[in-house]
């Protein structure tokens, strides 16, 4: 009941009605598996440069359906961020303005679920945006990968440390790496991660 009323006053924030799509009833079977690279880790300051994303649909990962793109950012990125996400400035001459790189998101996601790693910090920093551009965070269910995984580990105690880095669940859930860490690789490499704990959990 909380979550409808809330729904409904989030809904009637928006600004931009060709969206209001986001709030029908998440499509069954169906999820995006989504990934940014950002400047920094500060949802509330930090820039999106990069997002990656696949849908999903009835336990597939639909690879004609990805969703890849770069956005211009609004200030000169910082050297030394450019050792963990490896976009050189170079690689945003050509990148999207913002708004048009977010609508453009928000019509590949839908109504779906977004699957994640650490997807609470994705869908924070997108959130800055779209309330900026619709007037709304984005109002989508999330599903994290790192707390599926994390219920398949039988600890001994409560207390029992369980590693939930990026690479240690690729590697224990046999999963290949596809190599490179960019945004659409990683968004693919989850999307794997998620199809494989769903199918434990049965």
């Amino acid at each position: 009941m909380f979550d409808n009323f809330f729904k409904n006053w989030n809904r009637k924030k928006l600004i931009d009605k060709r969206f209001d799509f986001l709030f029908n009833e998440p499509i069954l079977n169906e999820y995006v598996c989504l990934d940014c690279e950002t400047s920094g880790l500060n949802p509330k300051k930090d820039e999106i440069l990069s997002i990656g994303a696949v849908h999903i649909k009835d336990n597939k990962i639909l690879m004609r359906k990805t969703f890849n793109i770069f956005l211009k950012p609004s200030k000169n990125i910082n050297p030394e961020s450019i050792k963990i996400h490896h976009i050189r400035p170079i690689d945003l001459e050509n990148g999207l303005d913002a708004k048009e790189g977010i609508c453009q998101l928000l019509d590949f996601i839908g109504s779906r679920s977004i699957v994640g790693y650490y997807i609470k910090f994705d869908v924070a920093i997108i959130s800055r945006y779209t309330k900026e551009y619709i007037g709304i965070k984005l109002p989508n269910e999330t599903i994290e990968v790192s707390s599926m995984y994390y219920k398949t580990k039988r600890k001994r105690s409560d207390y029992q440390f369980v590693d939930l880095r990026f690479d240690t669940i690729l590697k224990n859930l046999n999963i290949p790496s596809l190599g490179k860490h960019d945004a659409l690789n990683d968004a693919i490499m989850t999307a794997m991660m998620f199809l494989k704990l769903k199918y434990k959990s049965l």
